[in-house]
Parts: C-alpha cells; structure tokens; sequence
C-alpha cells in the first residue's frame, strides 16, 4: 500500500498510527526517560518500531517543507522522527534553495528535535551536510548552547566528516564540551571521539585522550575506549587522577 497521494502531515500521522503498538509504547516511555525531571519528560509514544518509521520516510520524501514543519510540531515522538527522516531525504535530493531552507527550518525548530534518536538520525545529514563546504562557525554556536539538544545536534553533525576522515571539527567540538553537565553530552563526545579512532584516526583521538584526560569525565572516557584493546582500556582508565570527574 502506498500513501503518496496523501503529501500532507495528516495523511502521514495516519499512515504511522497503523504501525502503533501499545507494548512497545509503555518501554519506550521508559526508555528514553520520560518521568518528571527527566531529560524526555513529558513525551509521548505510538510504539512505532525504527523500520516502519523508516519506510514511511520513503513514502512521504515528497512532502512538501510547510506539511513536514507541521509533522515535526506533532506531540507524538515518532511523528517528529518520521519528519525529520523526510527532512533528510528531502536534503539529500534537493537542489540549493532547498536545501538552504531545510537547513533553517530544523535550526528553527530545535525544541521539537528533543531527544538523543532525533538529534542521531538527522544532525549530521542536515546540520552537518548543510556546513560542509561552508563556515562551520555555526557549530561552535550550537556547542555553547543552553540547549541539551542544540549541543548534541553540534558533535553529531560532526559525524558527517568523520566519515570522510575529517577530525578536525569533531575535536573542536569536543573540546569546547568537555566541560559540559550532561551525560548524554557525555554520551556523545566519547561515541565521536571513539568513531575517530574506529575510522582511522586512532592517533588524533589518543593525542586528544591524553591532553584531557584529567578533566574528561568519566562516561566520556569510557565511551571513547570502548574499542581499544583491554590492557589499553585499563591503561587509560588507570591514568585518571583519583577524585576526578566521575560522571
């Protein structure tokens, strides 16, 4: 069955409740810590599995950018998902202007992209993209934002040159966040730096490792040390300085 006739936020709303699961709802709430002072606090889920999500994307690519502002406004989670996954495809197919006013409407919106899987699934294919071959001053903006998430879309939309071997802007990027309160800043730091090394950047990511280390908290640290072999692992692990950051 296809849904393309139905271009409109409304007609993709209802393509993605078919898919909605009650079960899958309840853990999810749980899952991406929707409880009272919580970073998902107040969110709200379908239970829509990735996949179907994924697939609708594909469906609906063609939507115009007013109707997907509207998804993406929606106060069910997989709805803001399934928009910011258009938003991608649309990026990646769009000619300049396009692209251009993808670009500013998720910067305009960052409210709506409020929590770690939407920050993950579209930061580096919108923000990142979009600033590849231009100023990457904006990234340093986000990075010093109030914005749990404006911070995380800054080292994710990184991801998009780490890919191609650019480590640069990551490690600026992680710099200026290693100071940051947030696990799940954290979280993202040490999965960046990590994926530097993963993609032949073990040098650059070691050399940052050793000239932070006092100060890298410890979530980070881990993360970026996951892959390294154990005795290297413990080695890293062992030089922090006793009654050093323990988050």
């Amino acid at each position: 069955m296809t849904h393309r006739n139905f271009f409109t936020a409304a007609g993709a709303f209802k393509a993605l409740i078919t898919f909605a699961d009650k079960e899958r709802a309840k853990s999810s709430l749980w899952f991406f810590k929707t409880g009272p002072g919580e970073y998902g606090e107040g969110d709200r889920f379908l239970g829509v599995a990735a996949a179907p999500v994924r697939k609708l994307a594909k469906e609906f690519r063609e939507m115009p950018l007013d109707e997907t502002i509207k998804l993406l406004h929606n106060p069910w989670h997989e709805a803001r998902s399934l928009a910011l996954l258009i938003m991608c495809l649309a990026y990646a197919k769009g000619n300049e202007e396009k692209r251009r006013n993808i670009y500013k409407t998720y910067l305009g919106n960052t409210r709506y992209i409020n929590n770690w899987d939407l920050v993950d699934c579209s930061a580096e294919h919108v923000v990142g993209a979009h600033l590849e071959s231009r100023s990457r001053a904006p990234l340093k903006k986000l990075a010093r934002s109030k914005s749990l998430w404006e911070r995380r879309i800054a080292i994710i939309a990184t991801f998009r040159y780490i890919k191609k071997g650019e480590f640069g802007e990551t490690l600026q990027i992680a710099k200026i966040l290693l100071n940051d309160d947030q696990d799940l800043i954290h979280k993202a730091v040490g999965w960046m730096l990590r994926e530097i090394g993963k993609r032949g950047g073990q040098a650059e990511e070691e050399a940052f490792l050793k000239e932070h280390l006092k100060t890298m908290p410890r979530t980070m640290l881990r993360y970026a040390i996951e892959r390294f072999p154990e005795p290297l692992r413990k080695r890293y692990m062992g030089m922090r300085p006793r009654g050093g950051r323990e988050k």
